[in-house]
């Protein structure tokens, strides 16, 4: 079985259950992604017993779902699809950084193994998407990533941003306005869980404050 063979929603299911766990260990449960989808959880879990049936997943009654080995071949597989086409929208067609989230989702399920092979090396083979997400290589490796959200680090502690999240667009969009990209230096001066924010300083600038949604999106790896 490929993974073209399956259907969307399988292909979107075992995704998510994999990229769920890539920079933090989350368990995944038949809610969680309810809510990713935004469906009925009887619904989801109609679609994991399918999987189940196809050896992708393994999933205990009220607990988490985990990936086979299958399963996480094929889910590696998608993310590949997914991440290198947000690379050539961005790089290629010019898209900007917080639209091209929407647009893969929709076009990784219609391009082929070969087309995906050329726009990889079309794209010079890039190991990384434009939210610094690792891109998998053709054989399978996911290129586990290494960093911790911003909000984890070490005050006071120089840190290089590797990753920010594009679950919210509105996030990307903020950041942008205030010059935070990846590979940036940041610096978490304070926490204030008092007041829903942190202060951080950006390539050494003068501090900034920072709600604390924008900064659970930035994921970040020592400087050194």
């Amino acid at each position: 079985m490929s993974v073209s063979s399956l259907t969307n929603a399988a292909q979107d299911y075992l995704k998510a259950i994999w990229s769920a766990t890539e920079w933090e260990q989350t368990p995944v449960t038949v809610t969680a992604l309810a809510a990713r989808f935004g469906v009925r959880a009887a619904t989801v879990s109609d679609g994991i017993r399918r999987l189940t049936e196809q050896g992708l997943v393994v999933h205990q009654p009220y607990g988490a779902v985990t990936l086979t080995e299958t399963g996480r071949a094929h889910a590696v597989a998608m993310v590949r699809r997914h991440r290198l086409i947000e690379t050539f929208l961005v790089e290629t067609l010019g898209y900007p950084w917080d639209e091209v989230h929407d647009e893969a989702e929709v076009l990784e399920h219609a391009v082929s193994d070969t087309l995906i092979d050329r726009i990889d090396a079309a794209l010079g083979h890039p190991v990384r998407d434009p939210h610094g997400d690792p891109i998998p290589t053709p054989q399978g490796d996911p290129r586990t990533p290494n960093g911790l959200r911003l909000t984890a680090a070490e005050p006071s502690r120089p840190m290089r941003i590797v990753r920010i999240s594009d679950a919210d667009p509105a996030v990307l969009r903020y950041l942008t306005e205030h010059g935070i990209g990846l590979d940036a230096r940041a610096t978490l001066v304070e926490t204030r869980p008092f007041a829903g924010d942190v202060v951080v300083s950006i390539d050494d600038a003068a501090p900034i404050t920072m709600g604390a949604v924008a900064a659970e999106a930035i994921w970040v790896t020592s400087a050194a």
